[in-house]
């Protein structure tokens, strides 16, 4: 699976989730409405800003909801110890 299909998959799944588009999805992950739209049409993004996506899912992500099983989750990042 490419990076893009498994941004947009994610993006497709929350949306359906969340009874929303992938429009709303993207608004909220980058503030803007379109990068889901632009891959889903071939488009391509930086590296840098997929890691960012694919950061924002993994904090986002509704505790209900299972995370695909075919898309690597990242690493939770460890609490720091005080």
């Amino acid at each position: 699976m490419t990076q893009r299909t498994a941004l947009t998959s994610l993006a497709e799944t929350m949306a359906a989730h969340a009874g929303v588009t992938h429009y709303a999805i993207s608004m909220r992950a980058l503030g803007k409405g379109d990068f889901f739209k632009k891959l889903k049409a071939g488009g391509d993004c930086r590296t840098a800003t997929a890691a960012r996506v694919l950061s924002w899912f993994d904090e986002n992500w509704p505790s209900d909801l299972e995370w695909p099983s075919d898309i690597p989750r990242p690493r939770k990042k460890k609490e720091k110890v005080a």
